[in-house]
């Protein structure tokens, strides 16, 4: 594999794992495929799971309550995994908290607030999808209040909520870049490609490796973001050899359901990371 361990974008939430000749391997949503995880997506039993592998690197997504806490939660309605129904959004944390995750297959998990998260798993970093503009400002507070800078990678689906997040940091935060960048990247003459990446504040490249039948990450996708000082991490890859192939195309990163499927890949390339978060 190409050693790509140069590419550096300042930030030592994305720059430590490749400066140690690693791969990043986020554990999407604790890794909610593994088969010891079944309907165990977003739980504090996922997290310490996905950390007792020696993950350090978690993904996850968030949203606010009504009444402005952080839950780790992927879904805007509690509907599709816990025994409640309605938005996130309308309801008090304490509501929130008593939703029961994995209740239909006998399980007994709660929605864990981010705070216990990080409480909880201190060594690990955390990459946090912004699921809601709600979410914006009190994830900037936390960060802020609790020096999160180095621990955190902010992603987002939308630019507005990007753009808004950067702004109310007191120093710098690693984020993805927008959506809109990712698309000029797979659409677009290369000079509006270039252009759209120097007034893009995103220093990773998150993307599926395809999306509606057309390849996203391929050789150059991956040389054009590593020449304009940007990370790739690809979501979410859950199959050997794919794994396998977008390692030989140089990504920085895969997020994956799978986590023993991942963590043995990078083993045996000798590109698995496990260092402590600082």
């Amino acid at each position: 594999m190409t050693d790509l361990s140069h590419v550096r974008t300042g930030f030592a939430y994305l720059d430590e794992p490749r400066e140690a000749g690693g791969v990043l391997a986020l554990a999407h949503r604790g890794g909610a495929r593994h088969p010891d995880l079944h309907g165990l997506e977003n739980t504090l039993t996922a997290f310490r799971h996905a950390a007792g592998l020696g993950y350090r690197y978690l993904e996850t997504d968030v949203h606010a309550t009504a009444d402005g806490h952080l839950v780790a939660f992927h879904d805007d309605r509690l509907d599709r995994v816990t025994d409640r129904v309605g938005p996130v959004l309308g309801l008090p944390l304490s509501e929130v908290l008593g939703a029961v995750v994995g209740a239909r297959a006998g399980l007994d998990e709660r929605i864990p607030r981010l705070t216990d998260l990080l409480e909880d798993l201190p060594e690990v970093r955390f990459n946090i999808d912004l699921k809601a503009p709600t979410a914006v400002e009190p994830l900037a507070d936390l960060v802020r209040r609790t020096g999160l800078h180095d621990r955190v990678c902010v992603a987002s689906f939308t630019e507005r909520t990007l753009r808004r997040f950067r702004r109310l940091l007191d120093r710098p935060v690693a984020t993805a870049t927008g959506p809109a960048s990712v698309a000029v990247q797979v659409y677009a003459p290369f000079p509006l490609r270039v252009g759209r990446l120097l007034r893009d504040g995103g220093a990773v490249l998150q993307v599926p490796h395809r999306f509606r039948g057309r390849t996203v990450v391929d050789r150059r996708f991956v040389e054009l973001a590593h020449a304009s000082g940007r990370h790739v991490h690809v979501w979410t890859v859950d199959v050997r050899a794919e794994m396998e192939h977008l390692l030989d195309l140089g990504v920085d990163g895969l997020v994956t359901d799978r986590t023993d499927v991942c963590k043995e890949v990078l083993v045996e390339r000798g590109v698995w990371y496990s260092g402590a978060a600082t």
